[in-house]
């Protein structure tokens, strides 16, 4: 296990590298709730990680969800396996309860961990110019989203 974590810390910037163009490709033309480039979330989620594997699944963490981007393009392109499965349970399936989702999330520390700080930036009412009645109800339930996830 400590050669593959060596290995991994030897690839880490070349692996960010390939996961910013994957997110950028998976995100091209999507705008978020603002109307900006989307892709600016993932890299602000990802600027608030503190260890190499976290950074990556953060600027993956909707990709799979937004494109065609799948699990196996992730493991064919070299990311290894405990990445792939933190990105896994950070991915909600199409049909699946939210509770299940959250439930699958905290199953995974580095899925726990980029989850709570995407909650948190979808939380930032301040990114949008004009909120709405329907903007604040979405607050709300990020609210009682990141209790949950910070929840035992």
């Amino acid at each position: 296990m400590q050669n593959f974590k060596s290995s991994f810390e030897s690839n880490f910037e070349t692996l960010l590298a390939l996961a910013i163009t994957l997110a950028n490709q998976a995100h091209a033309g999507q705008l978020d709730k603002a109307g900006k480039p989307y892709i600016s979330h993932p890299l602000t989620v990802m600027s608030k990680m503190n260890t190499p594997e976290s950074k990556i699944v953060a600027v993956l963490h909707d990709a799979i969800e937004d494109s065609d981007l799948t699990i196996a393009d992730l493991v064919r392109q070299g990311f290894p396996e405990f990445i792939t499965e933190a990105i896994a349970a950070i991915t909600k399936l199409e049909g699946e309860q939210y509770e299940d989702y959250i439930l699958r999330v905290k199953s995974n520390a580095i899925a726990r961990q980029v989850k709570i700080a995407d909650v948190t930036h979808n939380m930032d009412i301040s990114r949008i110019a004009n909120p709405t009645e329907k903007d604040f109800q979405r607050l709300e339930k990020y609210k009682k989203v990141l209790q949950e996830l910070i929840s035992n």
